[in-house]
Parts: structure tokens; C-alpha cells; sequence
């Protein structure tokens, strides 16, 4: 599961799944292009990698709620590389409350910008990269509140909606993509254990069939997909909640 020749791209990746994710794929070779909404998160993770040793990886800042913002990523990033091989959709803001008063009007606005419009620009702006690719994959962290059905989240109606949206979004780019060689897998995850891959507690944490959803799968849910040769597209992984 070596990935030398890979260039990604991960949105939201300065805490959480995405440093996690950051962290794993440059320990597996892969050059990483990160970003967090405020560039210092970005740079901490950016200096923790490098800090272990792995000298390619680059921060960035990008506000998934602004259209300008987006752009400026996917420039700052065409500038460095020609081509990305992996982009990463992680960023979605997390809005909790079952009771839709109880969100204000700005909370829902950028509930719904972060994840459903902010994942569609930053597959358009980055698509031309990709394209550039012989190997294209777009991974998107979905999670089981874009599934049909699920109400078994605590998680505000507006973030049921964004992700409902992201699950919509690349059902359809998955079958237009396709043509072109580009695999759009999604992830549709339960809430799960938010280890940091930077701990003893990382490999040592039991993975039980009657434990928690770990981080650590969930990295090795990406990490099988892309490395499964062209002809096999996945297009998602749904889990069990415990």
C-alpha cells in the first residue's frame, strides 16, 4: 500500500479524520497538499509530518464556505504540482441539535456552505489537475447522516441536509466521471473513535466486532480503495452502527 507517486489534496485536514488521513498517507509515501480553515492549523500538521520525517508535504489555507477561497487553494496547489492524483472532500462543518430552532440562521448557512457547496467547487476547481492524472480518485467523507433513512445522529437537520447533498453530488459524478477514468468513492460512516495516529493508543486500541468505528479503519477503507487497480471502482463503504 505504498503510495510514492501520489499527490493529494485534503480539505479540513488541520485536526480530526483529516490530520489523521494527512498524517497516514505521507507515512505511506504520498506528497500531500493540506488545508484547514486558518492556515496555523494547517502549518501545525504541515510541521508534524515533517517532523517525522516526510519532507513533501505543503499547508494551505481554504474556507469551505467561500467561493474565493476555494479557487485560491486549487491555484496555490497548480502553482507547486501538474497533476493530483487523490483529492480528499473531509471538510464539513459539524452542527449538532435534533431541534431545527435551535440552530441560528448564520449556523445553518455555513453548515450547508461547508459541506454540500463547498464540496461541489472544490471538485470543479480541482478537476483539471485531476484530469492531468492516470490514476484520478476522489474520496469524500460522507457520513451515515447522507444515507437514506438514518436518523440515528444527534446532528442538527441543517447538517442531515449538507449531507445529503454530498451523497446526491457524487452518486452523479461517479457515473459522468467514469468515461473520463476518474474513480468517486464515499465514505458513509457512523459516528467513530477520533484516534491520533501520532499515539501508542493508534495500533494498540482494540478493533472489536462489538467496538466503536476507529479512525484507523477508515484510513484503511481509503488506502484499499485507491490502491485497487483501474478496472475496480468502489464507489462506497457503508457501516454498521453499533
Amino acid at each position: 500500500m505504498r503510495l510514492d507517486d501520489h499527490r493529494v489534496v485534503i480539505t479540513a485536514a488541520g485536526r480530526d479524520f483529516g490530520r489523521a488521513l494527512a498524517i497516514r498517507l505521507a507515512e505511506k509515501g504520498a506528497e500531500v497538499f493540506l488545508s484547514a480553515r486558518r492556515l496555523e492549523a494547517a502549518e501545525r500538521v504541515r510541521d508534524e509530518i515533517r517532523g517525522k520525517g516526510h519532507q513533501r508535504v505543503h499547508a494551505f489555507a481554504c474556507d469551505l464556505t467561500d467561493p474565493v477561497s476555494i479557487r485560491e487553494f486549487a491555484s496555490g496547489v497548480g502553482r507547486r504540482t501538474s497533476r493530483v492524483d487523490l483529492l480528499v472532500n473531509n471538510g464539513s462543518r459539524w452542527l449538532e441539535g435534533p431541534d431545527l430552532l435551535s440552530a441560528t440562521d448564520d449556523d445553518v448557512v455555513d453548515t450547508l456552505a461547508s459541506g454540500a457547496t463547498g464540496t461541489v467547487l472544490t471538485v470543479k476547481n480541482f478537476l483539471p489537475l485531476l484530469l492531468n492524472s492516470d490514476k484520478p480518485d476522489i474520496v469524500t467523507m460522507v457520513s451515515a447522516c447522507g444515507a437514506a433513512g438514518h436518523d440515528r445522529s444527534d446532528a442538527h437537520d441543517a447538517f442531515y441536509a449538507a449531507k445529503s447533498a454530498q451523497a446526491g453530488f457524487t452518486e452523479i459524478l461517479s457515473k459522468r466521471l467514469r468515461p473520463q477514468g476518474v474513480r468517486v468513492i464515499s465514505l458513509y460512516p457512523p459516528d467513530f473513535d477520533n484516534g491520533d495516529p501520532l499515539s501508542e493508543q493508534w495500533d494498540a486500541t482494540p478493533r472489536r466486532s462489538d467496538g466503536t468505528l476507529t479512525a484507523h479503519s477508515l484510513v484503511e477503507c481509503v488506502l484499499f480503495a485507491v490502491t485497487q487497480p483501474r478496472d475496480c471502482f468502489i464507489k462506497s463503504f457503508h457501516f454498521e452502527q453499533a
